[in-house]
């Protein structure tokens, strides 16, 4: 891979046409009422999870050797934009992109040829994530879900919260601490990442409640009491586990970045076609510069935010540093899509309420994007301390 920065190339225009047009084709097979349908049923899009395994597009970033596509991470998030542009929702299947990634650079080789495959071909589902603690939230260093090693396995007790499509996936990646943290240099220190089969732990150590929430995410409480995980199943070494987990993190933002990409597409797009054909007053509401603003504003932030984007995907295919570009497309892209969801729905007025049209479904959706994976405050923070040299925020 290249080291020089001169050398990366940032592509324009439609990349991977081929890509689009096969996802477009697959989007075109659940339209708006299938995902209106589901989201009213809090369900999971089992059928279009399936269509998209089907089509390989979920093992795009699975290396070919172990029977996936191999494509760049720049593919993969064009795969997530145009779900999204296209009126379906990507989060409900985009954990099976990114977190194979951990097992994928720090599980062992046989690890790799015993889950890899079947991941690709979607016969196992890594979905689930699990991180997020109700008293740590994203101090992720001083989670308390604990696992102590017993012979061949290890013990597991402790909670997990905001854990998505748990009820969904046949394994989970569990980051818990291994080593006390009063018992390690550095905080980041002593914890381990496991390989859960969520399948053996339902009822066996692991129980698992659906959290209702605002948006779709089939989100999910774990509650661990004295679950055995073979220690075989420890991804990468003992104690470095955030390690493990920390170098995925650039490759998330970018992946979920695009989706926001595309959503603010659609929310550009339906409002621009409801300004042009909704009359009042004998004219079409687009001619009042009031409306035509905000529309016109979020499609020059789109833009803006697309092309921080494609040099944070290309500067992360070129091995190079990109944490710095992949916060800040984070930052931008959720922000655009957002402010796209703000002028659709203040567009479509009081219809923008009405669940035929659509948009307060995807408004809500949307507005996920400023909280997860990473929150805009902690984006402003990084840029603030690791960027700018400033000291470090509390």
């Amino acid at each position: 891979m290249s080291t020089d920065i001169e050398s990366v190339h940032v592509p324009l225009g439609e990349d991977y046409p081929d890509i689009r047009e096969g996802v477009r084709r697959i989007c075109a097979d659940f339209p708006n009422a299938y995902w209106r349908d589901i989201d009213k049923q809090e369900a999971y899009p089992t059928a279009f999870v399936q269509a998209m395994s089907d089509a390989g597009y979920l093992a795009s970033l699975i290396p070919e050797a172990y029977g996936g596509a191999g494509l760049p991470l720049r593919a993969a998030g064009v795969i997530l934009q145009e779900c999204h542009a296209n009126g379906c929702y990507a989060a409900a299947a985009h954990a099976q992109m990114y977190t194979m990634g951990t097992l994928l650079r720090h599980g062992s080789e046989e690890q790799k040829q015993q889950y890899l495959p079947k991941i690709a071909t979607g016969e196992l589902r890594l979905q689930a994530f699990g991180v997020t603690e109700p008293t740590t939230g994203t101090d992720t260093t001083k989670l308390k879900t604990k696992a102590v090693r017993d012979g061949d396995h290890y013990v597991v007790t402790g909670q997990k919260v905001w854990i998505s499509r748990a009820l969904h996936s046949d394994l989970l990646l569990l980051l818990c601490r291994t080593t006390p943290v009063d018992q390690v240099v550095k905080k980041t220190d002593g914890l381990s990442v496991l390989l859960v089969d969520l399948r053996a732990a339902r009822g066996n150590g692991l129980e698992i409640r659906k959290l209702d929430a605002m948006i779709n995410h089939n989100t999910t409480e774990l509650f661990f009491d004295g679950l055995r995980v073979p220690a075989a199943n420890l991804i990468g070494p003992e104690g470095k586990g955030f390690r493990c987990i920390l170098d995925g993190m650039n490759a998330e933002r970018i992946l979920v970045s695009h989706e926001s990409i595309g959503d603010a597409q659609w929310f550009i797009r339906t409002a621009s076609q409801y300004a042009s054909e909704r009359m009042v007053f004998d004219r079409p509401i687009g001619q009042n510069q009031g409306v035509q603003f905000p529309i016109a504003r979020a499609y020059a932030e789109m833009q803006g935010a697309e092309m921080m984007l494609r040099k944070a995907a290309a500067l992360f295919e070129a091995n190079l540093p990109c944490g710095e570009d992949a916060n800040i497309a984070k930052l931008l892209a959720s922000e655009a899509a957002w402010h796209a969801a703000e002028a659709c729905m203040q567009t479509h007025g009081g219809f923008g309420y009405a669940r035929e049209y659509d948009v307060e479904r995807r408004w809500r959706e949307s507005r996920i994007q400023q909280i997860a994976p990473i929150s805009t405050n902690l984006v402003l923070a990084y840029i603030a301390e690791h960027v700018l040299g400033m000291p470090r925020s509390y």
